[in-house]
């Protein structure tokens, strides 16, 4: 995880880019992995640990209805966890993370291990994705702080291609 996160690191440092993380879940598991890495303060921004609805909200800025019409757990609200990270934040680059750890709370649509990740830019694309991560509580939560580290590079391994 240290080594995905270094990278990660690395290339926001190249692009002197900060980054901002959004987290309901993972419960700032993103963050604690980017802070083990040494000098991450010079490109990470910090981190926004929103796992209430009204967290959300007050936080990040997500909207009533988007958590009425869509749940915590959407498409929807991952992306307007990502816009208000980069609203509240000096960075400019965000991810967001919001799911079913378990052991409870998966229902048929969304069963546990279902988590929804989003990336974006200011000022640019957001990417959201939805994985349905198996194991215990534990063990969905490490594998959606990877899948979020992961997501990251890949986004910023696109900006260097495009640079």
């Amino acid at each position: 995880m240290e080594i995905l996160a270094a990278q990660v690191g690395g290339l926001l440092k190249s692009h002197g880019l900060m980054l901002a993380t959004a987290e309901s879940c993972t419960g700032g598991g993103v963050a604690q992995a980017i802070t083990e890495v040494a000098g991450s303060s010079a490109w990470f921004e910090r981190g926004f640990i929103t796992y209430s609805n009204l967290s959300k909200q007050q936080m990040l800025g997500v909207r009533e209805t988007t958590l009425r019409q869509h749940g915590a757990v959407s498409e929807a609200t991952v992306r307007e966890m990502v816009a208000g990270a980069l609203q509240h934040s000096a960075a400019q680059v965000s991810l967001a993370v919001s799911g079913i750890a378990g052991p409870d709370g998966g229902t048929a649509d969304k069963p546990v291990g279902t988590v929804w990740f989003a990336w974006g830019i200011k000022n640019g694309e957001t990417h959201a994705q939805r994985h349905q991560l198996s194991g215990n509580r534990a063990e969905v939560r490490i594998q959606a702080v990877r899948v979020a580290l992961q997501g990251a590079l890949n986004v910023l391994n696109q900006l260097t291609e495009t640079a």
